[in-house]
């Protein structure tokens, strides 16, 4: 799906404050992101609490985005360092985050203690009686290709919600692990999609005893237990990896089994949608660990040829997508298209839309792009700058459109202005001089944004464009050897699909999902051969 939308609402209605929260958050991911893919939002149990456990890749836009896309009211747990800063702690708060404070960080520790113990007491309670709770467990934003150590506070909130609900006969709250995944989580219109995974199925909680050490041995223990499970589930559905190099194999190869399939099936190649892309990463990282247990040398051949391989087309210059869209006839004909699909959007760009879109956000966009460029100065973890970069966007851009509508405003309506008296000299235009001030400057407040999301429609049509005909210029390079190139990718693309040919994956009609605490490795299985009549 491009562009965004929440999944189906309850039917309580929600706070005015977060509804406006949610629909800024909506409108910031819809310009951070080009297209966002909600996936699987059927799993939601109809019943119950919810807590939801994802990672934390990239700081505040994980929250955002799944405020954004999660139905009714989301408590959010988050550091409390962040309601310091102005304006963004009134946000947060409107939008249900909970501050959880850091002993270390506060005056007197013993009563951020209590104050913590208080929030996550509440925080119990609005799982059970059916509130939906967002939380990160690792407890921290960062930029690693996997995730990180799990803390226990996910679990006992949970632990102390499983027992409020049975004391006072509510549901059982569910705990919902969702995959996040973005195609790179720190840059300007890239891809984003939210995977919402099945109910877990857990432990069942211990038994209250009479005796307060051996119960606290018992919940320390269950805690523990399940932490574990939350670690091991969030791995799976955020498709963690121990390195970069090995998330970017199993994403090259993705690309590799997809063009192959669409060969073999005689359909037209085209790229897909997010959401398609990372369910067959998914795949193809269950059926390669499968296959690397039971035949690791061959699948350590294949993997070193397929690197090596990738390595050759970066050498070069060029994309598995490259080697396998390039036609079999380079015609003109093919060429005018991209020609054609690049003039028009060229031609768009220079209308009103893009020089509207200049003066109402290139100031307060370059400022945001030199305060990243300090903080790569100051080797700044790029999950911090990416932050940073949104907070500054949340403040710097609202103050620029307000000031650059004023502006206008008084260019327009004010006698003093030159613009005005050029207006009032012609009775076409005396007309636009007697407008509301407060109604010009509303509209031009909407319009600096909105021209703004325009013109990035724009943009994508003619980058698009301007790499397709970039791309026949490298079709066109016969220094390139494609017929051994193409030769090689279609022959490593035609064992990665029969590696998986026979085996059950995540997306087939049979596949089961394993139990909580197992990665998809342990449901993959030989598919059964067909009977013979």
């Amino acid at each position: 799906m491009e562009g965004q939308g929440t999944v189906a609402e309850s039917s309580s209605p929600l706070p005015l404050s977060y509804r406006l929260a949610r629909r800024f958050y909506q409108f910031l991911t819809n310009i951070w992101f080009r297209e966002i893919n909600i996936v699987d939002d059927e799993n939601l149990p109809p019943e119950g609490g919810r807590l939801y456990i994802t990672w934390h890749p990239s700081g505040l836009i994980d929250p955002m985005l799944m405020t954004s896309v999660l139905p009714g009211r989301l408590t959010t747990v988050a550091k409390h360092t962040l309601f310091r800063i102005p304006f963004l702690g009134r946000l947060l708060k409107a939008s249900g985050v909970v501050p959880i404070e850091r002993p270390q960080d506060a005056k007197d520790a013993e009563a951020a203690r209590q104050r913590n113990a208080d929030r996550i007491s509440n925080l119990s309670s609005t799982l059970a009686q059916g509130g939906s709770v967002l939380i990160f467990p690792e407890g921290v934003t960062h930029a690693d290709a996997g995730v990180r150590r799990v803390r226990s506070g996910a679990a006992r909130i949970l632990l102390a919600a499983l027992r409020e609900a049975e004391a006072a006969g509510l549901p059982k709250p569910n705990v919902v692990p969702v995959g996040l995944h973005y195609s790179e989580s720190q840059r300007f219109r890239e891809r984003a999609a939210v995977v919402v995974e099945r109910s877990m199925n857990l432990p069942e909680t211990p038994q209250l005893e009479g005796d307060l050490e051996q119960q606290d041995a018992a919940d320390r223990a269950w805690v523990d237990e399940v932490t574990e499970v939350f670690s091991t589930e969030l791995q799976r559905v955020n498709l963690s990896k121990t390195s970069w190099a090995e998330r970017t194999m199993i994403w090259r190869g993705r690309s590799l089994v997809y063009a192959e399939k669409q060969r073999q099936v005689g359909k037209e190649l085209r790229k897909p949608t997010f959401a398609e892309s990372v369910l067959a990463a998914r795949r193809l990282r269950a059926g390669w660990e499968f296959m690397a247990q039971r035949t690791p040398e061959e699948t350590d051949a294949l993997a070193k040829r397929c690197q090596d391989h990738f390595d050759v087309l970066e050498h070069r210059g060029i994309t598995p997508y490259d080697v396998d869209a390039r036609p079999e006839q380079l015609s003109l004909a093919g060429y005018g298209k991209y020609f054609f699909q690049w003039l028009w959007a060229l031609i768009w760009m220079f209308g009103l839309i893009t020089w509207s879109a200049i003066a109402g956000n290139y100031v307060p966009y370059k400022a945001n792009g030199f305060l990243s460029w300090g903080m790569k100065r100051l080797n700044l973890d790029t999950s911090v700058i990416g932050t940073m970069k949104v907070l500054s966007a949340v403040v710097v851009f609202p103050i620029w459109w307000m000031m650059a509508s004023a502006f206008i405003t008084w260019s327009l309506l004010s006698g003093s202005s030159p613009l005005n008296e050029l207006l009032l000299s012609h009775w076409l235009l005396l007309s636009i001089t007697k407008l509301p001030a407060l109604g010009v400057f509303v509209v031009f407040l909407f319009w600096w944004p909105l021209s703004a999301k325009l013109h990035l429609k724009l943009y994508a049509r003619l980058l698009r464009g301007s790499h397709n005909l970039q791309r026949w210029k490298i079709w066109k390079d016969d220094t390139k050897d494609w017929d051994l190139l193409v030769e090689e990718q279609r022959l490593l693309s035609a064992q990665l699909v029969n590696m998986g040919s026979d085996l059950v994956l995540p997306g087939d009609p049979d596949w089961e999902d394993p139990a909580a605490g197992q990665d998809d490795v342990a449901s993959v299985r030989f598919r059964q051969p067909e009977p013979t009549a």
